[in-house]
């Protein structure tokens, strides 16, 4: 059976990150024959044609390169993992965890999650990105994230999925509307009136569509990628806004008092869930992250968490 060794993945993995062998023999401090060779050898114990070398334009994968990457980086990711706990036999959990989360998502979840995992794993070097959520994917996807939490909505092909709430999408309007008097509004009775659309996917797809099933057209009047300038803008009165995260204090940034009220009839929750790459192993701080924020969350409780996990000793 043919044989590649850790080796020839690492130069392999090194030569596709960074688009060329030369750049690949600088970030592993080896000659360009050394990773020529390795690639040489790659090649040859799986078979295969894994990339396309032309001098001017450095290296491209095939697309049996493109499959054999996601591989080799899930094999490298638990070699490394068995090393570094091998020699405690894992009785205090180390190494790293980068964590990925949609932005808007970010200030109601990633404190919490973050204090409940280093509470849980102090050793653990855990360090986050948040952005919007097509990055989030394309990191996931390209092995720069362990996991992300992330709104469970069209996701692509390779990203596996564990729900942790649902999230209530809501009419947000100043305190002082005429609407905010009542105890449910419908979305027809919005269509008049101006609103502020929290313009980045998946949060502008969602809203629209709410509008689109119940056949209406929303005037919207301005649009912004931020999740304050969202909130102090409707604070101001130029307009309403469907959220849906929702934070402790209805006010905006400047202070304004906002009025939060249900939509009627009731629209469908969206998922949040916590999303991992399919084609890499999760590493024994991913699997703990995972076990952290299942346990931050009930199924069915809303957005905030219900109970804190107690630490786990050795």
């Amino acid at each position: 059976m043919a044989r590649s060794t850790l080796r020839q993945l690492e130069c392999f993995v090194a030569v596709a990150e960074r688009g060329s062998i030369a750049a690949a023999a600088e970030a592993l401090h080896v000659s360009e024959s050394a990773i020529a060779g390795a690639l040489n050898g790659l090649e040859r114990a799986l078979g295969t044609q894994l990339t396309i070398r032309r001098k001017a334009h450095g290296v491209t994968l095939t697309p049996s390169g493109s499959y054999v990457l996601a591989q080799a980086r899930g094999l490298l990711h638990g070699a490394g993992d068995l090393e570094l706990h091998a020699a405690n036999a894992g009785a205090e959990l180390r190494g790293s965890l980068m964590l990925g989360c949609y932005l808007t998502l970010a200030p109601t979840v990633l404190a919490g999650l973050i204090a409940a995992f280093a509470e849980r794993h102090p050793a653990v070097q855990l360090d986050f990105f948040d952005g919007p959520q097509r990055e989030v994917q394309e990191r996931l996807l390209a092995g720069r994230l362990d996991l992300a939490v992330a709104y469970d909505l069209s996701l692509p092909p390779g990203l596996g999925s564990r729900r942790l709430y649902d999230a209530v999408p809501s009419v947000v309007l100043a305190a002082g509307h005429p609407l905010a008097s009542r105890g449910a509004i419908d979305l027809a009775e919005l269509v008049g009136e101006p609103m502020v659309l929290l313009d980045v996917d998946p949060s502008r797809e969602n809203t629209l569509a709410m509008f689109s099933a119940a056949g209406l057209q929303p005037r919207i009047r301005f649009r912004t990628t931020d999740y304050e300038v969202t909130r102090s803008l409707v604070g101001r009165g130029m307009g309403y806004s469907i959220l849906v995260q929702r934070p402790a204090g209805d006010q905006s940034y400047e202070g304004r008092s906002l009025a939060v009220r249900p939509i009627r009839p009731a629209v469908r929750p969206v998922p949040v869930a916590i999303v991992w790459p399919e084609a890499v192993r999760p590493s024994q701080a991913a699997a703990a992250m995972l076990d952290v924020a299942s346990g931050l969350y009930a199924p069915g409780a809303g957005p905030g968490p219900v109970r804190v996990p107690a630490p786990r000793r050795p």
